[in-house]
């Protein structure tokens, strides 16, 4: 007997181990590490994945296998060993790890079907089933006795395919196809009998001699201008054959994208690229820091590194945030790689990411570009992995499993002996830390393509534009600025990091501020909908006519949010055309690319934007770019607050002047004097570093000293604040003199959906026991945090949201 070790679908500290299951004969040989079957689990049936199968077990009886879901493993052997170093790096359940690198439709309820494929009858009792049907529910298979290894092969050899219908959603987009089921000199004959009353008859069987190839019936209908009951007789009649084929749902399938040839290289890019090169040829691993400055041509660096990669027959995974995943993104790659490439990010629908998925899974592509999750994607032969943007925080995976994709892309890289390539003009510091120590291979391009010079940024003091009696959110020189921008027809670029209308609502009379009845934080005014909204729990109301405390109708809205300066903008500078781009305008299906399509073929004079349009725009009528409120992220409470506003405002000065056109920067700002806002200004990462690197050693801060962070939360507040001085006081006694261990403090929002949030910090240098302790913790609260609505402890070993 053969035993299958299965990771049952049931995340809890008593279930994260396999669960041994005996093989049923009429599965043995398809039951392989990497499928998904049912088993009985106490009471119930419920999903599980194989990882791997033993001769013996050492138990005396144990149950067996129920059914098997797939026929063809769905995650790869190095998949379920990364699953499990991913488990063990974040503290979480072996299960959790495995379903987060699956397509959100593999977690559905479905059935499963079979398809044939090939016209010809199958050499095997298998072809009776199918009893001259293209489909068939596979019940009717399992029913039929034909062995499952007849079924593999048939499928090894691409005859016959199993598809799973989601019963709640169509998960395989199917349409019906239409051909002759006789040779043309045989359709000329029934031409003949048909008679001439039969008129749309004739017309569909003269279109099918001229063109025999198969055709969808749609398209058929609608040329010939007819409908199904003209076909209807021809395919009772044996003249044409109606079949069902699948189609897969491409989202830029009815896109032409034009065919690029590389670039030739600056020797600068030439340098950069010599190594990564010669890492690809000989498969070594090495992690590669690319620093370049916005515009120094990182992309075709990419793009070259990644046709060596095919041309040596490997795969490349290219991640890019999510935000900058930019219809201009996706057309240099299927510009230069056509159809061998798959794209993954979030606005597919779940049967367009399943469909990108399984072209990914059958070997049908060779390259994959898509956010954090694309670094999961189901490749057997990797040769590089590159990550642009590499300082973004979106790599960070802020729930449940809470991986870095930075770390998960080294880890597959070393299994694969490939090189990683980090792309960005600000990296993070941690990585440019590693670099300088020698961890990393840094490669530098300081000079921009095509000789393009950096845009000239001016700093504007808004202090001194409110004591000179400007009390507008735009300074004089930035309306200047825009009014002959547009005067020239030239493109401005607005950003400003909020979205809504305004900040907060307030009382003038007795300072009430609208808040949040479930959480710590002011309710955010929409004006198309005259709402408060909260942005952590959803939450809105009417905005108020009058204060809820005093009466007083003096109820006005502070700070600035992308609606307001639209409407300033419109008072301002009239014959302005502005394109908002915030979360609420790109919310539908493909707004974000329509959008941009529009900006770039000239009908708007100002792109106004928040965070997503800092990144990878490349727009060469753009010459100015003006930042309204550089100091908004500068103020938040945590240590990578100064390194964000420099990144930001990096990023955001490198979409100005990109092409033969030079380009100008205006900052607006209360605190021109601070370094990050001085230095970003002057494009000195280097100054930056050192000033920035001076304070994490003193306050004790990556990349000098690591971090844990316990977050706590229950609906009692007490309960909180117990449990977290529990958790601080353990961590002390445990961990050595070297560590330091904060806390208990409430979270900066200390009060979410009714919740309350209390934190612990721990940092350290070197703790090899602490993973340890921390179990024994989450060991000791596992009742608690099982009851609904109970405790929540989350451990974050990297933490990037500190609020």
């Amino acid at each position: 007997m053969t035993i299958a070790n299965v990771i049952v679908d049931v995340p809890s500290q008593n279930t994260n181990r396999p669960f041994d299951y005996e093989i049923p004969e009429k599965y043995e040989g398809i039951v392989q590490p990497g499928v998904r079957v049912i088993v009985p689990f106490g009471p119930r049936k419920i999903m599980g994945y194989v990882i791997s199968l033993a001769e013996t077990s050492s138990f005396s009886s144990v149950k067996k296998i129920t059914d098997v879901l797939d026929v063809i493993p769905t995650l790869t052997e190095e998949l379920l060993d990364l699953g499990m170093w991913l488990s063990k790096k974040t503290l979480s359940f072996y299960i959790s790890c495995l379903q987060v690198m699956l397509p959100q439709v593999m977690k559905a309820k479905y059935r499963k079907e079979l398809w044939k494929l090939s016209e010809e009858p199958l050499a095997s009792d298998l072809d009776s089933v199918f009893d001259g049907r293209a489909v068939i529910d596979f019940e009717d298979f399992e029913q039929s006795g034909v062995s499952y290894h007849v079924l593999r092969k048939h499928m090894d050899e691409g005859e016959v395919d199993v598809h799973y219908e989601v019963k709640s959603r169509e998960t395989k987009k199917v349409t019906t196809m239409i051909e002759p089921q006789l040779q043309p000199v045989e359709l000329e004959e029934k031409l003949v009998d048909i008679s001439s009353q039969a008129k749309k008859q004739r017309v569909i069987l003269e279109y099918l001699i001229e063109h025999p190839e198969p055709i969808s019936k749609k398209q058929l209908l609608e040329k010939l201008a007819t409908t199904s009951a003209s076909l209807k007789p021809l395919i009772e009649r044996g003249v044409l054959r109606e079949y069902k084929q699948e189609v897969f749902r491409d989202p830029y399938g009815d896109r032409e994208f034009e065919r690029t040839q590389p670039f030739p290289l600056t020797s600068e890019q030439e340098t950069a690229i010599t190594p990564i090169l010669s890492t690809i040829e000989e498969n070594q691993h090495e992690v590669f820091l690319l620093h370049g400055v916005t515009g120094s041509g990182k992309t075709e660096i990419y793009l070259q590194s990644i046709q060596q990669v095919i041309d040596k027959g490997e795969e490349a995974i290219m991640l890019v945030p999510e935000i900058a995943l930019t219809p201009q993104m996706v057309e240099r790659f299927k510009g230069r790689f056509g159809s061998k490439v798959a794209v993954l990010h979030s606005a597919l629908s779940a049967g367009e990411k399943y469909d990108e998925w399984r072209k990914i899974q059958r070997k049908e592509v060779q390259v994959v570009v898509g956010a954090r999750s694309a670094i999961f994607a189901p490749f057997t032969n990797i040769g590089l992995i590159i990550i642009d943007e590499e300082h973004e925080t979106s790599y960070k995976q802020e729930d449940r499993t809470r991986y870095h994709a930075r770390d998960v892309a080294v880890e597959r890289a070393r299994t694969h002996k490939c090189p990683v390539v980090l792309g960005s003009a600000t990296p993070s510091l941690e990585s440019y830390a590693r670099a300088v120590k020698g961890n990393y291979h840094l490669l530098t391009m300081g000079k921009r393509m095509n000789e393009a010079v950096m845009p000239e940024v001016e700093l504007i003091d808004m202090r001194d534009e409110l004591h000179e009696g400007n009390r507008s959110m735009f300074s004089r020189t930035l309306k200047e600025k825009i009014e002959a921008r547009i005067a020239r027809g030239e493109q401005v670029v607005l950003f400003l990091n909020r979205r809504g209308y305004s900040t907060f609502v307030m009382c003038r009379d007795c300072g009430h501020v609208s808040e949040c009845p479930h959480c710590d934080i002011a309710l955010t005014y929409h004006k198309r909908q005259n709402r408060l909204k909260c942005h952590y729990c959803s939450h809105e109301e009417p905005m108020p006519t009058e204060c809820p405390e005093c009466e007083s109708k003096t109820i006005r809205y502070f700070g600035t949010g992308t609606q307001k300066v639209e409407e300033a903008l419109q008072e301002l500078i009239p014959e302005a055309r502005t394109i908002r781009m915030d979360v609420d305008t790109t919310r539908r299906k493909g707004a974000h690319e329509r959008l941009l399509n529009q900006f770039g073929e000239g009908k708007a004079d100002i792109l106004l934007g928040t965070q997503m349009i800092a990144k990878g725009l490349d727009f060469g009528n753009v010459t100015l770019v003006g930042v309204l409120a550089a100091d908004a992220l500068l103020n938040l409470p945590d240590f990578r607050a100064s390194e964000k506003t420099f990144q930001l405002l990096t990023q955001v000065s490198g979409r100005a002047g990109r092409h033969e056109k030079p380009g100008e920067v205006v900052v607006q700002t209360y605190t021109p004097e601070h370094y990050s806002i001085e230095l970003a200004s002057q494009y000195d990462y280097e100054q930056f570093f050192n000033e920035e690197m001076k304070l994490r050693k003193a306050f004790r801060y990556p990349p000098y000293f690591f971090l844990t962070l316990f977050t706590v939360s229950h609906p009692n507040q007490l309960k909180v604040q117990e449990v977290t001085q529990k958790i601080t006081m353990f961590m002390e006694q445990k961990l050595s003199d070297q560590a330091y261990v904060l806390g208990p403090t409430p979270s900066a929002l200390t009060r979410i959906n009714n919740r309350y949030r209390y934190q612990c910090m721990v940092k350290y240098k070197k703790e090899p026991e602490q993973r340890k302790f921390v179990e024994r913790i989450l060991h000791y609260y596992e009742d608690e945090m099982k009851q609904e609505n109970g405790l929540q402890i989350t451990v974050d070993f990297q933490p990037y949201q500190l609020m």
